[in-house]
């Protein structure tokens, strides 16, 4: 094998997020020393994905479905609908099994500085959802971050007209974690969003 082909895929590795030239090779020559099946295998997954991958026309999760299984489970509950900004933040709140609503993918967040304007994300895709259905409640789970509070504001305008309610997920302070070494607008988002005990 040349040096051509094991650098070829180094520089394809490379392009993964959090992958940079030392991990790609550590990864390309542990691709080398795996059985051809294995190997194989990974490459047909990959292809696979590309190949069947699609947003549900419901939610915008990733399916290889018209309708993603969520949307399509009868137990969920229709009247919640949690927008997240990406399909990675699904499988993140589903692991929680704390939701049992519906869920809007905005397949990003509002920067107008980087060009991602309203027109760019599901957002009306999002209010002819509210507007034709009998949803109750719109739960935002953006980041929170400058680019997830703004989308937050951006749909809280959009949605009041509808009369839907809409609340926000509380943030703050992690469970295990120290207030000594909390940066201010966690500390302060943690006041806000305090429980009666």
């Amino acid at each position: 094998m040349s040096n051509n082909v094991v650098e070829g895929l180094i520089i394809e590795l490379t392009k993964l997020p959090g992958i940079g030239r030392k991990s790609a090779q550590r990864l390309a020559f542990f691709i080398m020393g795996m059985p051809e099946s294995e190997a194989l295998a990974i490459a047909n997954a990959i292809t696979t994905l590309k190949e069947k991958a699609r947003f549900c026309r419901h939610c915008f999760n990733i399916t290889d479905e018209e309708v993603c299984s969520i949307c399509s489970d009868p137990r969920r509950n229709r009247e919640k609908i949690c927008v997240i900004e990406e399909p990675s933040n699904l499988i993140v709140i589903e692991n929680t099994k704390s939701f049992n609503g519906l869920y809007h993918v905005l397949l990003g967040a509002l920067s107008p500085v980087d060009g991602i304007t309203p027109d760019r994300l599901k957002i009306s895709e999002l209010v002819k959802r509210v507007a034709d259905g009998n949803v109750a409640e719109v739960i935002i789970a953006t980041n929170p971050n400058t680019k997830g509070e703004t989308t937050a504001q951006y749909i809280l305008q959009v949605l009041k007209p509808l009369g839907v309610k809409v609340s926000r997920i509380a943030y703050g302070l992690p469970i295990g974690g120290d207030i000594e070494f909390a940066d201010e607008v966690t500390l302060a988002k943690s006041l806000e969003g305090r429980n009666e005990m």
